[in-house]
C-alpha cells in the first residue's frame, strides 16, 4: 500500500469519527496512529469526557468486530479470555471465546479490576494470543485494545503496574471541550445520538495492508540518533527511577513513521517526534518519590529542549543519498 493510500485511510477515519467527537482532532489523529501501527491505547480522563464514545466511534468506522469489557472488582480472567464448558451429551469440553477475541476491544475502567484480571491482558496485548488451559489461541488481525480509566478515583481501583503500562503504545487525555465545542456537542446530541448513524468506512483488508506498509516511511540515521538521545536522557535523568525501555523506543519509532504517513509524507521530520513524544513515552516513566510533584510531561519537555535537533540541511542531504 502506498503512503497516499494510508493518508486516505486516515482522512476517512478522521472525518467519520469527527461526526461524533467534536474538537479533538489531535486525539483522533493519535488514535489512528495507534490503530495503523498495531498499538494499544490507554485513555485517561475524568468521567463524561467521551473516552468510551471515542472508542466506539473508532470501532463503528471499521468493518471489524467490537468487544466491550466492563472491568469491575469481581471480573475474572475467564470473563475476558473465555472458558471451556463441559457438554454432558457429547462428553467433551467446548471452548467459548471471550470478548478479547474481537478486533477492537474496549477495556472500560480497566483500573477497577483486580491485578489478576488485569494481567490476563498482558499476553493478549504483547503476543496477540491467548493461552487457556494449556492451549494457545491466536488473535485475528487487526487487534487493538482501547482501555479507559478515571484518574480522580482511588477507592475500589487498582493502578496498572509498569509492565502493563509499557504495553500501551499511547496514553491519551481527552480534556474538557471549550465553550464553543460544548455548544456544538449540545446541538449534535440533542436529538438522535450521531453514533447510531455511523457507518464503517474502512475495510479490514485495507487496514491490515496499511499496518504492513507504514514501515516503508523513511527515517534518517540522524533522527534515529535523536530518538535515542532522548531515550537515554530519560535513563540518566536524576528525577527518574525507570526510564524508557527498548520497547518504548521501538514504539516511538513506529508512531512517528505512521504519523508522517497520515500527514502524506514518505519521510519523518523532527516535528513528528516532538508531536508523538509525550503520548508514547510519558506513561513509561517512573519518577522518584521526592520528585512526584513534577509530571513526566514536564520532564520530557525539559529533556527535549536539551537535545540538539538535526538540522534541515543534514536531513536533506541524507535523503538525497
Amino acid at each position: 500500500m502506498s503512503i497516499e493510500a494510508i493518508e486516505t485511510i486516515a482522512r476517512k477515519l478522521r472525518e467519520n469519527i469527527a461526526k461524533v467527537i467534536i474538537g479533538k482532532e489531535a486525539i483522533i489523529d493519535q488514535l489512528v496512529v495507534a490503530l495503523i501501527s498495531s498499538g494499544h491505547v490507554l485513555l485517561e480522563d475524568v468521567p463524561g469526557t467521551g473516552k468510551t464514545l471515542l472508542a466506539k466511534a473508532l470501532a463503528r468506522s471499521l468493518h471489524c468486530t467490537f468487544g466491550r469489557i466492563q472491568f469491575t472488582p469481581d471480573l475474572l480472567p475467564a470473563d475476558v479470555s473465555g472458558v471451556h464448558i463441559y457438554h454432558q451429551h457429547t462428553q467433551e469440553f467446548v471452548f467459548y471465546p471471550g470478548p478479547i477475541f474481537s478486533h477492537i476491544v474496549l477495556a472500560d475502567e480497566i483500573n477497577r479490576a483486580t491485578p489478576r484480571t488485569q494481567s490476563s491482558l498482558l499476553e493478549c496485548m504483547e503476543e496477540r494470543q491467548v493461552t487457556i488451559d494449556g492451549k494457545t489461541h491466536p488473535l485475528r488481525r487487526p487487534f487493538m485494545v482501547i482501555a479507559t480509566q478515571n484518574p480522580v478515583e482511588s477507592q475500589g481501583t487498582f493502578p496498572l503496574p509498569e509492565a502493563q503500562l509499557d504495553r500501551f503504545l499511547l496514553k491519551l487525555h481527552m480534556g474538557y471541550p471549550s465553550i464553543e465545542e460544548g455548544i456544538d456537542i449540545l446541538k449534535r446530541f440533542k436529538a438522535q445520538p450521531p453514533l447510531n448513524e455511523m457507518a464503517a468506512v474502512i475495510r479490514q483488508d485495507e487496514l491490515i495492508s496499511a499496518q504492513n506498509s507504514f514501515s516503508d516511511v523513511y527515517i534518517s540515521d540522524e533522527l534515529l540518533y535523536y530518538i535515542m538521545q532522548i531515550v537515554e536522557a530519560t535513563r540518566q535523568h536524576p528525577s527518574i527511577t525507570l526510564g524508557v525501555s527498548p520497547r518504548g523506543s521501538q514504539a516511538l519509532l513506529k508512531a512517528v513513521q505512521v504519523y508522517a504517513a497520515i500527514q502524506g509524507r514518505t519521510f519523518v521530520i523532527p516535528d513528528d517526534i516532538k508531536v508523538m513524544l509525550i503520548p508514547v513515552l510519558a506513561h513509561r516513566l517512573l519518577l522518584k518519590q521526592s520528585f512526584r510533584q513534577h509530571s513526566p510531561e514536564t520532564i520530557l519537555n525539559e529533556i527535549l529542549e536539551g537535545v540538539t535537533v538535526p538540522t534541515e540541511e543534514q536531513l536533506l542531504d541524507k535523503r538525497k543519498e
